[in-house]
């Protein structure tokens, strides 16, 4: 038989590591829900055209078709597993707006593939969880805070270090660069969002390369620079805007980055008092440059800054291709987070099996009776196995020891133990026992998660 050979960026996690990512996921839906978000699930697959457009995402996307195509089939549109979850997302609001009331609530957790090279914390095949506010023709700009205050709980509620979510406002950035005379804006964003692969001297090269002036670029990386834990960075850009070199009419850019500011100061503020500490104003950060138009959004681990964002998202004028549907969302890479978590052993299941209890069997002439016990248990929601094999009760104990099961059943009728014994294998603890009234310690019923 042929070697199987592993597939790289194909996650397969074992049942207790599983039992982590599960707990991300079930956390996640739980936050979403009691913030008023409707769980929605697309297809898989959307038309090749409708999921590549205009940009090089046709690079990674995986092309599915069936091996013994016949001729009918070759005339069917191509189609592609999905890359992220907005696309679909966006032909799901439009296909069923008749149907939808707005403003639309809803969080969408499913697998996405994407060809791109594995690394770590990059798959091909990941969990992608997003939540998106979507109007008809307007959306109030408080919901901007609102689904980052979301966010941030749902972050809080994972057993993982503090999640920092840095916030910016393209008005704000976009105000600026206007005024200080930039015309390609959307270049000069471009060079600035390297700033961590190239330093500050690569984007001023850039920078220069596209014909800004020095004064201008200076005052760009100095407002690049900004970064506060509160509203105190609203005092240092319009310090900054006096200063810097303002080309004349410029009163709309004058505006435009006021009116981002403001908004930036009163999204921190707002997502700050709901979760103490959780939201920065970085003036660094762009995203999203042909989609976002407002509020921006990334979220790094304290500690973990190397992993990158693992939370990201932004405000935006349109949700379909040709206008319409002004929204705001934020999604989290939900296998890039566990991957971290489990790497770095930042939290664990306290057991690999679901099982409480390990039934024993005396014999295999009374497996029926150990069976009937198990199922007894089973019906008030105590998960149990009944031993594989009627060994001697120490390798029945052993069995149980080496799967992570905390008690071992042994079935027997007596005056003071009419269905027989339990016995805590960790602590050596054994108590007569009834099937219909026995229970586990709270802790013991299920695994829980843990914070390392």
């Amino acid at each position: 038989m042929a070697r199987v050979q592993p597939l790289s960026g194909f996650p397969e996690w074992s049942p207790q590591e599983r039992l982590v990512e599960a707990h991300v996921l079930e956390t996640l839906r739980e936050v979403f829900a009691l913030h008023g978000f409707g769980e929605i699930e697309t297809r898989a697959v959307e038309p090749v055209e409708r999921l590549a457009g205009d940009s090089e995402a046709s690079k990674e996307i995986y092309a599915i078709g069936r091996l013994n195509a016949d001729e009918q089939s070759g005339r069917e549109a191509r189609l592609g597993l999905h890359f992220d979850l907005t696309v679909p997302f966006a032909r799901y609001v439009e296909e069923n707006q008749g149907r939808l009331h707005f403003p639309f609530r809803r969080f969408q957790i499913q697998k996405v593939w994407r060809g791109e090279r594995p690394q770590e914390g990059r798959f091909r095949e990941f969990y992608q969880a997003d939540i998106d506010v979507v109007g008809r023709d307007h959306l109030p700009e408080h919901l901007e805070a609102e689904v980052a205050i979301v966010m941030a709980r749902a972050l809080a509620a994972l057993p993982i270090p503090t999640a920092r979510m840095h916030l910016n406002n393209r008005a704000l950035v976009e105000g600026f660069y206007r005024g200080v005379g930039i015309v390609d804006v959307a270049g000069a964003l471009r060079s600035v969002d390297k700033l961590d692969k190239i330093g500050p001297d690569g984007v001023r090269d850039e920078l220069h390369a596209k014909g800004v002036s020095p004064e201008a670029v200076a005052a760009i990386l100095e407002l690049a620079a900004i970064q506060t834990p509160d509203d105190s960075f609203f005092g240092l850009v319009e310090a900054l805007w006096d200063h810097a070199p303002i080309v004349e009419d410029a009163d709309d850019a004058r505006a435009e980055f006021d009116r981002g500011a403001r908004s930036l100061a009163a999204l921190v503020d707002a997502v700050n008092a709901a979760v103490p500490g959780a939201a920065i104003a970085d003036l660094r950060i762009a995203r999203g440059l042909d989609y976002y138009t407002g509020a921006v959004y990334e979220t790094v681990l304290d500690g973990h800054e190397d992993l990158g964002s693992i939370c990201s998202g932004g405000r935006y004028d349109s949700l379909v291709a040709g206008g319409g549907f002004p929204g705001v969302g934020m999604s989290i890479g939900v296998s890039r987070l566990v991957s971290r978590m489990l790497s770095a052993n930042l939290a664990a299941s306290t057991r690999a099996v679901p099982q409480a209890v390990l039934v024993a069997v005396t014999d295999e002439a009374h497996r029926a009776a150990s069976a009937a016990i198990a199922d007894r248990l089973r019906a008030r929601g105590i998960p149990c196995e009944v031993s594989p094999t009627a060994a001697k009760f120490g390798k029945q104990i052993q069995y149980a020891d080496r799967r992570g099961i905390p008690f071992v059943w042994f079935p027997g009728a007596g005056e003071t133990a009419p269905d027989g014994e339990v016995k805590d294998i960790r602590t050596g603890d054994q108590v007569p026992a009834d099937a219909d009234a026995w229970v586990p310690p709270a802790d013991d019923l299920k695994p829980r998660i843990v914070r390392r």
